[in-house]
């Protein structure tokens, strides 16, 4: 498989590239099937399907309930709230695992440590203000 030209190393060089390319050009033509598939199956669909627009066709559909009325509701936003205070300790706990293994490590200790309280301090400060202006009441 190897070629010597004179210069054995760039000979080698080439052979190894080929192959790698090679690798590359099978996932290229696999994503280009993929997406030749896709294609043909949405045109297909389109040509095949038939198209008779109706004014029940065309009504909004939700839970097979004929709509009524206008299509603003008022939500409650404190369920967002909630949940994206809930999604901010979640990616806290997520930090705390690889800091409590630097921790762990010789001579990272008291860094890590003064980190970690800062970074906490940060999310308590968040959590008061909320509590401040209300948003953690139920009612």
């Amino acid at each position: 498989m190897r070629e010597t030209l004179g210069d054995g190393g760039v000979a080698t060089a080439n052979v190894i590239a080929a192959g790698y390319f090679r690798s590359y050009s099978v996932v290229g033509l696999l994503a280009l099937v993929g997406v030749l598939f896709v294609a043909v199956a949405f045109g297909a669909g389109r040509l095949l399907r038939p198209v008779v627009p109706t004014p029940e066709k065309l009504l909004t559909y939700e839970c097979g309930v004929d709509p009524v009325g206008e299509g603003w509701a008022h939500t409650q936003v404190r369920y967002y709230v909630y949940a994206f205070l809930y999604v901010i300790f979640a990616v806290d706990s997520i930090f705390l695992f690889p800091w409590a293994t630097v921790f762990a490590a010789p001579g990272y200790g008291a860094t890590t440590l003064v980190e970690m309280f800062v970074f906490l301090g940060f999310l308590a400060v968040g959590l008061l203000y909320a509590y401040k202006k209300g948003v953690l009441t139920w009612t």
